[in-house]
């Protein structure tokens, strides 16, 4: 059994402590990891292994928390992102589990945020947010879930409305061409884009048309 000699917090970062064995510095740990630690503790290879996990997961749960930070993400998001940064399977694992249990990962609640966000910044018929969710690897049953309640075509009008109106200069071809291409890429199908574009023609297109000539002849 080796002795920790020193326990000293990290100038660069104070959350941290460097771990001094025999005095010789052997490790950092991140200080909640450190803090049962004492000096003149008696310690062997086994537990400097588990400190080294723990400490990896703690690490790994501060990253996934900056991650979050800025949106919600699906599990498999977060596990790709810490994957990446080169944190364990095991580690990873742990990570995954505590954040469930805070409800901070949750793929239901995932879906559904990111639908509602998709129909206030940017509308997409449900072929699109499927595929957008499936690629974040949310379930079928909770994309359909999340997709279920989407009015198709509410979300299609208050896509194409802006372009509409960018567009109301256009004849008619041009403006039907342009404005269906632009709703298809978004993932509506062809009953709700038809429908959709005519609809945007006679609120737009069709105001900019000459008036007829009433003269007699």
């Amino acid at each position: 059994m080796d002795t920790i000699t020193a326990l000293s917090p990290q100038q660069k970062n104070p959350q941290r402590v460097s771990v001094y064995i025999n005095a010789q510095f052997a490790f950092g740990l991140a200080a909640i990891v450190a803090a049962r630690l004492k000096v003149g503790q008696a310690i062997g290879a086994e537990e400097v292994a588990r400190l080294r996990a723990l400490d990896e997961a703690e690490e790994a749960y501060n990253k996934s928390l900056g991650f979050l930070s800025y949106r919600p993400r699906s599990r498999a998001e977060l596990e790709r992102y810490l994957k990446d940064k080169g944190v364990s399977e095991g580690a990873r694992a742990q990570v995954l589990e505590r954040l469930a249990r805070l409800e901070l990962v949750n793929d239901r609640s995932f879906a559904q945020y990111w639908v509602e966000n998709r129909e206030t910044f940017g509308p997409r018929g449900k072929r699109a947010l499927r595929q957008e969710l499936r690629q974040k690897g949310v379930s079928d049953e909770q994309v359909q879930e999340a997709i279920g309640s989407v009015d198709e075509p509410h979300s299609a009008y208050e896509a194409g409305q802006k372009r509409a109106m960018r567009m109301a200069s256009l004849d008619r071809e041009i403006f039907y061409r342009r404005l269906s291409g632009f709703l298809q890429r978004r993932g509506f199908g062809y009953e709700v884009v038809k429908t959709t574009v005519a609809r945007l023609w006679g609120e737009y297109g069709a105001t900019n048309a000459p008036e007829p000539d009433e003269r007699e002849g």
